[in-house]
């Protein structure tokens, strides 16, 4: 079970990363993966979001949410670009 004190260390850890590029990992179910490079735009209390750019050119992007439960339960993985680490959430 994840504690309050550990949720706000991982929102902490997400709030440090706004701006970076990062690649994430997302389970859309049914054995349906997706794996796209965009920038940590922004972070709330319940959710952050992620920019990701639709075309080639990077003149149309698309905001995704999401929350951090997702990463708590591994739906959701980030990996920072620069570094090529994975956010640990645990």
């Amino acid at each position: 079970m994840v504690d309050k004190l550990h949720l706000q260390q991982i929102k902490k850890d997400i709030e440090a990363l706004k701006g970076e590029k990062v690649l994430v990992r997302a389970n859309k179910g049914r054995k349906k993966m997706i794996e796209v490079e965009g920038i940590l735009e922004n972070t709330y209390s319940n959710i952050f979001v992620v920019k990701f750019p639709i075309d080639r050119e990077c003149k149309q992007f698309r905001c995704v949410t999401y929350t951090y439960s997702d990463l708590i339960t591994n739906t959701v993985e980030i990996i920072l670009c620069r570094t090529n680490t994975k956010v640990n959430v645990m």
